[in-house]
């Protein structure tokens, strides 16, 4: 079981900046995203697209915010789990039971839902069969690319994550990229790269042609990929990775017996606590009466609420706002020297 302050569900941008916020108040907060890396809707959905409405900032990209939002959190050493998701939640006294897919058990007399508009999912092979091998032979993400090496791997898709995993398993694995598509999505220079080696014979790279079954028993044996005109095609593989892009659901934060509109939280605009005592939500999953849905509100409700949860967490110390411009306290929690 993990011990700590507060459980932040959501890595995204607000997510990070609560994990600044509870910093530099002392708090120490476990990061939870089902993702396999922060950063959130700026990763996924714009990592190259300018944003505009960061204050001081008159224009950034999604991965630049969310690197220096990393960056400004360094010093306080904060555990993610990504890959993971929180199922279930449960009271005990004061403090709330996490527990997630994965297994893991955290206690916490706070819980901050950053969750975005939901949960990012994959989406999924669209074959029944190819159930029973999620998580053995089929994935749709990658978290040890020492498990491929030395094996025959399919990777569908036209994206970053389809790109980017070509090339790096081609240096161990025997990969075959399959879009349906003859146009790819990602980055220029990466298909320039995968496309040398392709005439360099260490990767294949197939167009026009989507999975249509899978064969084996306990493992998978082979594919069939199939076109628009119906030619069919049997490749023999021992994976295979699907990068279709994301789908977001609410998933199981419904179930938390939260009061919800519209799929999102309601929440007070006094410290953006929801209708359960120590559950708060923050940034775009949240709602209340005036609610714009802007990087900075988000940031805004994660320092108000960072202040509950120091009060819940420490209910025996005085809660006082300090500058982090004179507060010699704040400043060595950062790793500065104070001024």
């Amino acid at each position: 079981m993990i011990k700590t302050d507060v459980v932040i569900v959501g890595a995204g941008p607000v997510g990070l900046f609560a994990v600044h916020q509870l910093g530099i108040k002392g708090l120490k907060a476990e990061v939870i995203d089902n993702l396999d890396r922060a950063g959130g809707q700026c990763i996924e959905l714009y990592p190259d697209k300018p944003i505009y409405d960061i204050p001081a900032i008159p224009e950034c990209t999604g991965k630049e915010l969310t690197e220096n939002l990393l960056k400004q959190i360094k010093p306080f050493k904060t555990n993610f789990h990504f890959n993971d998701r929180v199922q279930q939640v449960s009271n005990d006294n004061n403090s709330w039971i996490v527990k997630t897919n994965k297994n893991k058990v955290f206690i916490a007399p706070n819980i901050i839902i950053a969750g975005g508009v939901g949960s990012f999912e994959p989406r999924k092979i669209s074959l029944k069969e190819s159930e029973k091998y999620e998580g053995k032979d089929i994935f749709y993400s990658v978290s040890d690319k020492n498990k491929f090496k030395g094996k025959k791997v399919v990777i569908f898709g036209g994206g970053d994550s389809a790109l980017d995993w070509t090339l790096e398993l081609s240096k161990i694995s025997k990969v075959t990229l399959i879009h349906r598509r003859d146009e790819f999505r990602g980055a220029p220079h990466t298909l320039n790269a995968i496309k040398k080696k392709e005439k360099e014979g260490k990767l294949k790279i197939i167009t026009k042609y989507q999975i249509s079954s899978i064969e084996g028993e306990k493992n998978i044996k082979s594919i069939k990929i199939k076109n628009e005109e119906e030619k069919t095609i049997k490749i023999d593989t021992d994976y295979v990775l699907g990068f279709f892009g994301l789908v977001m659901q609410l998933g199981p934060i419904a179930e938390w017996g939260l009061n919800m509109s519209r799929k999102t939280i309601s929440v007070n605009t006094e410290n953006f606590q929801t209708n359960k005592k120590g559950i708060f939500a923050i940034g775009d999953i949240c709602t209340y009466p005036g609610k714009e849905k802007l990087i900075l509100s988000g940031f805004h409700e994660a320092a108000l609420a960072s202040v509950e949860c120091f009060k819940r967490a420490r209910p025996n110390e005085k809660y006082r706002f300090q500058f982090t411009t004179s507060s010699k306290e704040i400043q060595e929690r950062l790793g500065r020297k104070p001024k």
